[in-house]
Parts: C-alpha cells; structure tokens; sequence
C-alpha cells in the first residue's frame, strides 16, 4: 500500500513539472508588450529597455517602455497599479514583460513558481549588466498577462568581455528568441 501511495505521489510531482514546462514551451504570440527592465543602475535600466522597445519594433510588436511611463527613481509597483493598467489597456497593451539580470553562472535556471506581476516587482535586483572579471550573465525574461505569469526564460550571454559586448549578445539573442519563439 505505501508502495502504491509512493509512486502516485512520485507520478503527481513529474506530471505537474511536466504541465509546466509544457506551458513555457507554448508560444507567446506577443501583439504588444510593456517592457520593465528591473535593474538599480538608471543607465543600465534606459539601455536595456531601449535595446527591447528597438528589436520588438523591427519584428512588428508594438510596445512601450517603462521609462515612459513612471519618472526616474519612482518606485516600479505603480506599474502594477489598477490606474495604469487600465490606463495601458485603453491604448492596447496587455502584456509586460519584466527583464533581469539574475546572475553571472551559466547554469541558471528559471524559477518553478507562480508570482503576479506585483510579486516580480517588488523583488529586488542585486547584479548589474557587466562586472569585472565576469565571463557570463543570465537575463531572466518574463512575462505576465493579467498581471498572472504566462512564460518565462532565462538568456545566458556567454564570454561578456565588457558592458557593450554583453549588450550586443544580448540583442542578437533576443531577435533571434523573438522571431522563434516569442511571436
């Protein structure tokens, strides 16, 4: 009997790994996206989030930065607010997206759990773009609608000699992602 009770649980625990994966792997078919990028240093924040609003540009996607919509130091929950989503909403934007740095090991994974937008916000980011000595940085994305989380992934920009050199993988990568997978 507890054999049968283990296995059960052991079937249980696989099946919901692999329902999730089976959601991440479901393309996004963006339309739109706001992009918030989740970094302390401003100038980091302004070029990754231009970078994005460039490249979803050029694939046909419509989207806006947060650098538009909350000023310079103002905290980024209010992007989570009922005020502007419907604000938002009204000019066609139901998705955000939600970019940061989460480390500098190439074996970083995406995280198995379920937060809203407001949850992703207010988490804080430890890690600028580029550090000295560092040879990787791992982007995490991800990406809510209804302020539910609908996908995300994890970008690993491999031998990062210098801040521009990891903003120049990082764009090659993202439109490569866009055009396979997030369209």
């Amino acid at each position: 009997m507890k054999l049968i009770v283990a296995l059960c649980a052991v079937m249980l625990v696989f099946g919901a790994q692999a329902q999730k994966k089976k959601k991440d792997k479901e393309p996004l078919k963006l339309t739109n996206v706001v992009i918030i990028g989740q970094m302390d240093d401003p100038a980091d924040r302004y070029s990754v989030e231009i970078s994005m609003s460039e490249l979803f540009g050029n694939a046909g996607i419509k989207s806006k930065a947060s650098l538009n919509l909350i000023k310079q130091g103002a905290d980024s929950q209010t992007l989570a607010s009922d005020s502007v989503s419907t604000e938002l909403s009204g000019e066609g934007f139901d998705t955000y997206m939600v970019i940061s740095v989460r480390g500098y090991d190439k074996r970083f994974k995406t995280s198995n759990t379920d937060e809203t937008l407001s949850e992703a916000l207010s988490r804080g980011n430890l890690f600028a773009i580029y550090q000295e000595g560092v040879v990787s940085v791992s982007f995490e994305y991800k990406f809510f609608r209804k302020g539910k989380l609908v996908h995300s992934e994890i970008i690993k920009c491999g031998n990062a000699g210098s801040r521009q050199k990891v903003m120049r993988k990082l764009r090659k990568k993202v439109a490569k992602r866009i055009d396979k997978s997030w369209k």
